[in-house]
């Protein structure tokens, strides 16, 4: 019998459709494991894993994309690397953005991004969101049958962004075209070409720096200036280049996160017709359901820190200069947490405990946006659909379903959902 913590989670195809026993094997082992590839130490516990989380002097974020593929030109040696990593770490790819950065810079940073996404701009938003649900049901509904992710989840949650960032809608149709969904991040088996090199967001980077520099020149009253004309919290002015990579960051990681928190919904609730008559009897239980499809299939597989200094972590020795691999959707299953953690309870008390957004100082800022879309989204898609279903043609029987995964390691989500459904014209 295959002892399962010894396969590569980086390079074996075989954990993409199903990680959980993988991740049971490694709990199994204990909550911290030294894993035999790439040095890395993997944590599937969920205090251990909040506890690094919250520990940003002595794991940094720098390789938080990248994970173990994060080479410096300089060996990380000694029992504090702090200064190493310091030095070096604008040679690591996505250095430039928000999530791979560590306190000061993030906290100012982040600081500027929470002025983009106030409570007032979210909620201002929610009103584009109930009209492009309906714009996006408008393309496929009376067809009786869509491949979901191309067809709603997609479109609606770049959109979604796109117009909270105050993107024009006569722009909108270019990002349409211009984006996609998962690319080549961590792609199981690549090794290091499967990682990020050059900025993967470059063109929305000379799209956001057109915004900015024209609301700098000419300010409107709209959220592109306001965007462009935010300030650090000791009131100075970013460079263009900042406030373009924290809007890029926002438009890229808000649409991946959404389109598969809304894959992973319509997926369980094709295959629980009762769920479906459920919600739409009772919508205030809808987001309580979504916190329980983040738990249960939560979008980020995998998060990375590095350890700055000679460490422990539970009671498990981290030399300095260890890539730290944290199991988000290992986490959201553990025992210890969550009462049987392998069923879907819909009204779980606790599921809003789940670690999908993170935690700490880089819990995900756009966590109230994916819960609006979601919310909105399944409310006019059970309204105006009813019977949902798997098609059987794409993804076969109840018996012998087939459910194709993305093949990364680092995130959790369908590629395909073939969805078939009676039309339904409920009011708007």
């Amino acid at each position: 019998m295959t002892d399962l913590t010894t396969l590569d989670f980086f390079f074996d195809e075989s954990l993409v459709d199903d990680p959980y026993p993988y991740f049971e094997a490694l709990r199994a082992a204990g909550p911290v494991v030294a894993l035999p590839h790439l040095g890395v130490v993997a944590v599937t516990g969920y205090d251990e894993i909040s506890d690094v989380y919250r520990a940003t002097d002595t794991f940094s974020s720098c390789n938080s994309v990248i994970g173990p593929f994060a080479a410096f030109p300089v060996p990380l040696e000694g029992d504090d690397i702090t200064e190493i990593v310091a030095a070096h770490r604008d040679q690591v790819p996505m250095h430039e953005h928000m999530v791979t950065m560590d306190p000061p810079d993030h906290t100012r940073e982040r600081a500027l991004l929470m002025r983009l996404i106030t409570p007032k701009r979210l909620k201002d938003n929610e009103a584009f969101m109930w009209r492009l649900a309906d714009q996006q049901l408008d393309t496929f509904v009376a067809d009786g049958r869509c491949e979901f992710i191309g067809d709603f989840s997609q479109p609606f949650a770049m959109l979604a962004v796109a117009d909270l960032l105050g993107v024009p809608e006569e722009d909108h149709q270019r990002f349409r075209e211009g984006f996609g969904l998962g690319g080549q991040i961590g792609k199981v088996g690549a090794g290091e070409e499967g990682n990020v090199g050059e900025n993967p967001l470059a063109w929305l980077d000379e799209w956001f720096a057109t915004y900015v520099e024209d609301r700098r020149r000419a300010p409107r009253k709209d959220v592109l200036t306001d965007m462009a004309l935010a300030t650090y919290p000791d009131g100075t002015i970013p460079e263009v280049t900042s406030v373009v990579r924290t809007a890029t960051f926002l438009f890229a990681a808000g649409q991946e996160t959404t389109a598969r928190l809304l894959a992973s919904a319509l997926a369980h609730l094709a295959e629980h017709p009762e769920l479906q008559d459920e919600l739409r009897a009772d919508s205030s239980r809808i987001p309580d359901f979504l916190e329980e499809v983040l738990r249960f299939e939560s979008p980020v597989k995998a998060d990375f820190r590095l350890a700055l200094r000679t460490t422990t972590i539970g009671d498990v020795a981290v030399p300095a200069g260890t890539p730290v691999m944290l199991l988000n959707g290992a986490a959201n299953r553990d025992p210890e947490r969550f009462e049987c953690p392998a069923e879907f309870h819909a009204d779980r008390p606790n599921a809003q405990s789940h670690v999908a957004f993170g935690r700490g100082v880089h819990s995900c800022p756009g966590g109230p946006l994916a819960r609006a879309e979601g919310r909105i989204s399944l409310e006019r898609i059970l309204d105006r659909m009813r019977d949902i279903r798997l098609s059987e043609e794409h993804h076969g029987s109840a018996g012998d379903r087939s459910l194709p995964w993305e093949p990364t390691w680092v995130l959790r989500g369908l590629r395909k959902l073939h969805l078939e459904f009676e039309p339904h014209e409920a009011g708007r």
